[in-house]
């Protein structure tokens, strides 16, 4: 699913900006760059700063399939989606719990 679904969007899938299978850092398709995400399931939950939403990784996710892939995330709790949060949290294996921190 990382490396080839694109959930219906503009062609992009996951591995065109989180690159290496997310082990590398990326880049958005503006040229922003972008944090690996090697422990991205490590800080979830995190409440964001510009409303104060708790966000978990499957909303995390959710919002990058409809954003950089301008598709349609797979539903919540369903197979595709729970692959996709399993495929990120074993990229964070090892990594201590620091829920709100920084992706690195």
């Amino acid at each position: 699913l990382f490396m080839n679904e694109h959930f219906g969007g503009n062609g992009r899938v996951c591995n065109t900006c989180h690159v290496d299978g997310g082990k590398a850092k990326g880049k958005l398709p503006n040229g922003q760059p972008l944090p690996s995400l090697r422990n991205a399931a490590a800080i979830f939950p995190h409440i964001r700063g510009r409303d104060h939403k708790l966000v978990t990784l499957p909303d995390q996710i959710e919002s990058c399939i409809q954003g950089g892939l301008q598709g349609t995330p797979p539903e919540y709790g369903s197979e595709d989606l729970n692959s996709l949060v399993s495929y990120i949290t074993s990229l964070s294996q090892g990594k201590k719990i620091n829920m709100g921190g920084k992706p690195r």
